[in-house]
């Protein structure tokens, strides 16, 4: 975005304001990055009780057309056809080369798709989308709708006090359910690695149902710090950082995310190159990685063998508060990416001993059922 363009603002930024916030200007809007309790305390809050989160940055499509699930197969691996209505799929968009467009979120619904997708990538997304699938299926943009999260092990808690029907709901499902009386779309998801869920709600009822949900005892406001420190610790993918036009998803650790049938059929952008990388294996993988002290390696961070040879180079890191250490992603040749594998970070020019371990780095809760 130009200098020019003001930062956009979403419906809840008075209500992000009066609550302390510090504001930010974060993929072309004014975010709330914390709140005056801090980064530490809402990440911890998370884990333990609920913590609530603005996503209405995020872009809410809904695409319809006569076979609208294989028509988006055209344009991602993800196996939309296998879902039935209620369902969600994590998927890409890819190039020709296999990279990653953005990472996205496809529901199916009765009659059409709703698709979420990272508010940086939205209007490319948009255009990928319309241009794609033009002559069978149409891409409206629900910019009426603000988007929260409401994550941790007492959301789901909370949130059944307002309609009991979210209770019932698992992992990766969607409903169309009335909280506090708002007709809202309900999906069981989220991305801190805890239970949760994400709320779609019409602007005009979007403060008020906010405000309702902060008044219950178990529920903070939390900003997008705390959001990355938690993705972060879950092992979860940051679009720009972990996952580029540069990366590929079997690079990135995300086969589990493409079908056998969309393996072998293939018939999205970059197939050819994604089954190569399957059956050969990548060259790079995404591996965690715990350094070894109380200093965090950031993104950008190279990563060296024990010669000092430059092998690759952190995409996400950070430090954990639910580990009390810094915690770290990145990406390294092959042979480098076997649990226990010692390896160097490089940071201000001095080689800090660190080493490859499993993701996710904290359990992850979500709720199956």
């Amino acid at each position: 975005m130009g200098d020019n363009n003001p930062t956009l603002k979403t419906v809840l930024y008075d209500l992000h304001v009066e609550l302390g916030a510090k504001m930010v200007p974060f993929a072309g809007y004014d975010m709330p990055v914390q709140y005056p309790d801090g980064i530490l305390t809402e990440h911890l809050w998370t884990r333990s009780d609920a913590g609530l989160f603005d996503v209405s940055h995020m872009g809410q499509l809904v695409i319809s057309g006569s076979d609208v699930a294989a028509a988006i197969e055209t344009l991602i691996p993800g196996d939309i056809q296998a879902l039935a209505p209620g369902e969600m799929r994590y998927s890409f968009l890819t190039d020709e080369n296999g990279g990653i467009y953005d990472d996205l979120i496809v529901t199916r619904r009765e009659n059409d798709l709703f698709v979420v997708v990272n508010a940086g990538c939205k209007a490319q997304d948009i255009e990928l989308l319309t241009n794609g699938l033009a002559g069978k299926a149409t891409v409206t943009e629900l910019a009426d709708r603000a988007l929260i999260a409401l994550q941790g092990p007492k959301a789901a808690e909370v949130l059944a006090r307002f309609n009991g029907d979210v209770a019932s709901m698992s992992f990766m499902t969607y409903r169309e359910l009335d909280i506090a009386g708002v007709p809202c779309f309900v999906t069981r998801s989220g991305y801190t690695g805890e239970d949760g869920y994400e709320i779609s709600i019409p602007n005009a009822h979007a403060v008020e149902l906010t405000r309702k949900l902060l008044a219950e005892e178990e529920v903070a406001p939390v900003g997008l710090g705390a959001r990355d420190s938690l993705r972060l610790e879950a092992g979860l993918c940051l679009y720009g950082h972990d996952l580029t036009l540069e990366t590929n998803p079997i690079s990135a650790g995300l086969l589990w995310s493409i079908s056998k049938r969309r393996r072998e059929e293939g018939g999205f952008p970059g197939a050819d190159v994604i089954q190569a990388e399957i059956t050969n294996k990548p060259k790079m993988r995404r591996v965690g990685i715990l350094p070894e002290g109380r200093a965090p390696a950031r993104e950008h961070t190279q990563i060296a063998d024990e010669n000092g040879s430059v092998i690759g180079e952190v995409t996400s890191g950070g430090f954990s508060p639910s580990l009390q250490a810094p915690i770290a992603m990145g990406y390294v040749p092959r042979d480098f990416a076997t649990v226990g594998k010692e390896i160097n970070l490089l940071v201000r020019g001095k080689a800090r001993p660190a080493k490859v371990v499993k993701m996710p780095f904290v359990e992850q809760r979500y709720y199956r059922g």
